[in-house]
Parts: C-alpha cells; structure tokens; sequence
C-alpha cells in the first residue's frame, strides 16, 4: 500500500511525542524530590540544583536565578514560559504541534494534550504539591495510551513512537547520570543508608522499582545502573527504547528513503549493539559517567539525522527556497 505523509507533518509528530514525553519526565523525577523532602525520617539533606543537571538547563538557570532553594527551581522546571524545558513549555510545544496535524493525530490524542495545556496555564506555583506532580505525569502517560491504542499502525504512530523512545532514552541516561556523578561526590556516602535511599528513589522516578526488586532484591548500584541501562525488557531502559526506535526506523526507512536513511540506521544500530553486549561491570570500570556522557551525545547526532533523513527533502538544503510550507517534501513507504 502506498503511503505518504508531508516532512513537515512527520516532524511535527516527531516533536510532539518528544515533548510530551519530557513533560511527564520531569514531573517524575521532581515529584521524587519532593517526596524525599517531605520525609524527614530519612536525614536526607534536600538536594535541588541536580534536577537543574538533569534539565540540562544550569547555564540558563544560573544566568536567571541566584539560588537553588525548592521554590524557585520547582517554578523554574514547571511554570517558566521563559524556560524551554519547563513542563509548561514542553506542554505547549506538544500541544501546538498537535494542533498543526490535527488531521492526522485521532481526536482523543488532541483533546487530551489540550486538556493537559489548560491545565498547565491555570497553575500557580502554590499548586506544586505531589498531587500536582502525579496528576500531570498521569495525563501526560494517557496521551501516549491514547497515540498507542487509537492510532492504526502507520507513519504517524511510528514517527510518533520514534520520537518518545529516543526523548526517553535521552532522560533516562541523565536521571541515572545525575545520581552516579553528581548527587554523591564523597567517597564516604556510598554505601551508606542515605545511599540506598537515593537509589531506591532513581527506580521510584522512573517507575522501575517493582520490576527491578522481583529480578534483583536488594539494592545495589551496579545492579540499579545495569537494570536502568541494558535490560531490554523494562519499558524505560535505555536498551529498550534504543529496540523500540529501531522497529520504528525499520518500518520508515522504506521506499525512497531506503538510501537517506543509510547513515542513521549505521549510527542507531552501533549504539544499539553497545547496550546490547556490553555489561554493567565494563561500563562502569571504563567509567559510567563518560559512557553515559558519550551516550548523550551520540542520541543527540541519532536526532540530527532524524531530521535530514525525514524531514530534509532529499538532495535538497534544509528548507525550501521559496519558503512555501506547501512545498514540504512527502515521504513514502
């Protein structure tokens, strides 16, 4: 069957799945902070610049803001229309997206992401209470329900789908990286109860701590790192969603794409054999902070050619001369 979609169209869903997907991140791993904060019995020390770390956002916050105390960076990471990572700026990043293929995308994938929206833009720093934080991370895993059981199986789920995997795999390496190289600098805290208790909370924020204690028990970090990096059965592993964003190239790079698609599939199936033989203990010998930093960057060149083998038409610059949308290129499979 032949099957077209206009690059501008596939870039939109693209986008719109990856925003949506960093909004519901960050509400998980602030939500984490907060309730660790609320409960004094562990003597943990509150810690709020590492959620900065893992935004990738501290050159922006430190040129605005002269602290790292809970309120300003809770209104920093949610409420900041200024802050293009915050949950209100992916939030209507996703939502305008949807609104330009709204054709294309089911009704109820809309309505939910609009609702989500007008939900952000009523909010109020005094609302950034857990509840807040679960109810955002739950209204943004319904719009990905939605997309997966409302969409038929074609180029827009897959475009879609694409683009969740690869923005998960991005925010699952930072969240593991952030507690591995950041949170604990000294020595003398690993090991520790305070140790424990921040590991268990890294699982908690990406909702692996059940599965990870029916497989491995007790807590461990190496065991925490390997379960959040290699296992390719849990959803948010980075070794699944590298498996899931390569089902989805499989079934895009087709037709006359087969060729512009040659350097992207080389560059996601390298990565993706890594996480596939390599193991926990040989990553971190040779340095688990630099193998995840090495990581980032290679899923951000992923993402680059994404968008030349997609959404540049091919043998073309990267945008039109004429600077006419409706000249966007189509794509077929």
């Amino acid at each position: 069957m032949n099957r077209t979609m206009l690059s501008r169209v596939a870039n939109a869903i693209y986008w719109m799945s990856r925003y949506a997907e960093r909004a519901e991140n960050a509400a998980r791993f602030v939500d984490v902070n907060l309730q660790l904060t609320l409960d004094r019995s562990v003597g943990l020390e509150p810690q709020w610049r590492p959620l900065i770390d893992v935004s990738g956002d501290l050159e922006a916050y430190e040129q605005r803001r002269d602290n790292f105390d809970r309120d300003t960076v809770l209104e920093f990471l949610t409420l900041d229309a200024d802050n293009p990572n915050s949950i209100l700026s992916s939030v209507a990043v996703a939502r305008e997206n949807a609104r330009t293929v709204r054709e294309t995308i089911t009704a109820e994938m809309w309505e939910q992401i609009n609702s989500l929206y007008h939900l952000m833009r009523r909010s109020t720093p005094a609302d950034l209470d857990h509840l807040f934080f679960q109810r955002i991370k739950r209204s943004a895993m319904l719009f990905a329900a939605i997309a997966d059981n409302s969409q038929s199986r074609g180029l827009a789920w897959s475009f879609g789908h694409l683009g969740r995997m690869i923005e998960r795999a991005d925010k699952t390496s930072r969240i593991l990286d952030v507690k591995y190289y950041l949170l604990l600098p000294s020595a003398e805290d690993v090991g520790t109860n305070v140790d424990t208790i921040q590991w268990r909370a890294l699982l908690h924020s990406t909702d692996a701590l059940e599965m990870y204690r029916q497989q491995h028990g007790t807590i461990a970090p190496g065991r925490v790192a390997g379960f959040l990096m290699l296992d390719r059965a849990f959803p948010r592993s980075m070794a699944f969603c590298l498996d899931r964003a390569g089902r989805c190239l499989d079934d895009l790079a087709t037709g006359d794409r087969r060729h512009a698609t040659a350097r992207l599939r080389r560059q996601h199936g390298r990565l993706q054999s890594e996480l596939r033989y390599h193991t926990i203990d040989e990553i971190i010998t040779g340095g688990l902070h630099e193998y995840i930093d090495s990581f980032q960057q290679r899923l951000n060149a992923i993402d680059d050619a994404v968008h030349d083998a997609f959404f540049r038409p091919i043998n073309a610059e990267p945008t039109d001369a004429a600077g006419n949308p409706d000249a966007a290129p189509q794509l077929q499979a």
